[in-house]
């Protein structure tokens, strides 16, 4: 046993050099686009070069160096934009090198603004995206809902906890079930559960699935909560009860008699009170409004769709936030 352990820590300290490895090498790769694209735009803007030059530039790096991949005329102009749309942010330095080439350029050629820019680059490193999982997040809106989502919690869970604000969204996208229009909550609860993978990166990386239809008993009678979660960062319980109908006022009142439940029997005395998340396949945003002003309990109503939303109807949702 001694031995084997020893075993591991000689494949940790191999593992960990590939990682710096590889690390050190995207950050020099970042380096040279970055270097390229100062190159070129410095020129482009004296007018000492035009399109045409960087089309010979990119001839010229082929024939010469044939080995060479990755220097086609429109890479070369990829270079130029990266460097052009973070020149005036240094802030941004460092998070540029710690990801890949493929994820800055899905990030700058697809975001709007530098907020935004500046968002999907921390959830870059922070979640460890892989290019295809962060293609999804931005057509998902991720970044729209995420603020839409800080406007929509209880005062409760603001007050508890200040990290939470940036835990939880006013909408969540699962285009990823296949389900049809028309289904039950058991169906909706067991298609989450088995594309759980799915469902947590759309959560996000902190929830910790604890396990559905999770028991309580209070008195003689028994009841069960939907999904159960555990957020490490907030160190939580988190409830899930998914409504496939409209939201109602007496769903929250029966939300927040699992999170009495919870705190009361299931939670350990160093975490802190459990926070109870209701989606609604729709609301009505007025009677959320009036349902959460007398909630004492830390929860918040969101909705659910079953396919990617529209850019922007969610621009309007923001600007609805920012009117309020």
């Amino acid at each position: 046993m001694k031995q084997e352990r020893e075993f591991t820590e000689v494949i940790k300290m191999i593992q960990a050099s590939r990682v710096n490895a590889f690390q050190a090498v995207n950050k020099e790769l970042i380096n040279l686009y970055w270097s390229i694209g100062e190159y070129i735009s410095k020129r482009v803007e004296s007018q000492v070069w035009g399109k045409s030059v960087v089309v010979k530039l990119a001839a010229y790096i082929t024939s010469n160096t044939p080995d060479l991949k990755g220097y086609s005329d429109k890479n070369l102009w990829r270079m130029k934009q990266f460097y052009e749309t973070y020149k005036a942010h240094p802030k941004l330095s460092t998070l540029l090198r710690e990801i890949s080439w493929s994820h800055n350029l899905a990030i700058f050629s697809r975001c709007k603004t530098m907020e935004e820019r500046e968002f999907y680059l921390l959830r870059c490193k922070n979640e460890r995206y892989g290019v295809r999982e962060l293609d999804r997040q931005i057509s998902s809106g991720l970044f729209e809902r995420s603020l839409i989502g800080n406007a929509k919690l209880s005062t409760v869970l603001r007050e508890i906890s200040q990290p939470a604000n940036g835990s939880f969204k006013d909408s969540y996208v699962f285009e990823f079930l296949s389900l049809p229009p028309d289904h039950s909550e058991i169906e909706l609860q067991r298609a989450l559960v088995i594309q759980m993978k799915d469902f947590v990166l759309e959560l996000g990386k902190d929830f910790v699935f604890m396990g559905q239809e999770f028991r309580l008993q209070v008195g003689n009678s028994d009841f069960e909560i939907d999904l159960l979660f555990y957020h490490r960062d907030l160190q939580c319980l988190v409830a899930i009860e998914l409504k496939i109908d409209k939201f109602k006022p007496e769903y929250l009142g029966q939300l927040n008699f699992y999170l009495e439940a919870l705190d009361r029997d299931v939670k350990k005395p160093h975490e802190k009170p459990s926070i109870g998340i209701l989606l609604c396949k729709d609301r009505d945003h007025d009677v959320v409004r009036y349902a959460m002003n007398r909630s004492l309990s830390p929860a918040m109503v969101a909705e659910y769709e079953l396919k990617l939303p529209d850019k922007s109807t969610l621009y309007r949702k923001l600007q609805c936030v920012g009117s309020e």
